[in-house]
């Protein structure tokens, strides 16, 4: 026996695929927005953006904290799950994490306005520990390998790195001469082994 959807020719199973890429492509677009506009841009530009209605987005997002959300943890995922596949690609492990750390480095600056947003949610603290939880063991591998390399000294932890890389962020949106990328290039540099 087949059911409806299957007489229609699309399996029920398949809706569910396409609502998980269709709220996949929500978060990308959502992203992108929030880059462009700030994480204050309308709804309506995110669904303009999307092709796809206002009510779509609140179907998937009721909230726009939940949208918020979404694309942060989106963020988190991409950087975390770019440090096995650097390593593997890059031609030394230095590289790669000067790569990762690039990235890591989009994540803080372009999404400006994320962390203030959902710091007004209760749940900050649980996603702050989410974004450690993901990224600290990302970090750590490609500050290990780079150490065993021989490419950097021991004794720099992955969570002060990523802490030092987050302070040198600080006042980018308020400051459009000051780019952060320039003195963190001056960090990596002089992790190096002369």
């Amino acid at each position: 026996m087949t059911t409806a959807d299957e007489v229609g020719g699309t399996p029920a199973r398949s809706k569910r695929a396409d609502a998980v890429r269709n709220r996949e492509t929500l978060v990308a677009v959502a992203a992108e927005a929030f880059v462009a506009s700030g994480v204050d841009v309308p709804i309506r530009e995110i669904a303009a953006r999307a092709g796809v209605g206002v009510a779509t987005i609140y179907r998937h997002f009721p909230t726009r904290a939940d949208l918020v959300v979404a694309v942060y943890r989106h963020q988190v995922e991409s950087c975390a799950q770019a440090g096995p596949a650097l390593l593997a690609e890059a031609e030394t492990p230095l590289v790669a994490l000067s790569q990762w750390i690039d990235l890591f480095v989009d994540f803080l600056v372009t999404k400006h306005g994320l962390a203030d947003a959902l710091r007004a949610d209760s749940g900050f603290e649980t996603l702050h520990a989410y974004f450690l939880d993901r990224l600290v063991p990302a970090c750590a591998q490609l500050l290990d390998a780079a150490v065993t390399a021989g490419e950097i000294a021991d004794g720099l932890t992955a969570y002060e790195l990523m802490r030092g890389v987050g302070n040198l962020c600080i006042g980018r949106q308020d400051d459009p001469d000051y780019d952060p990328r320039r003195l963190i290039a001056v960090l990596l540099r002089g992790l190096g082994r002369s």
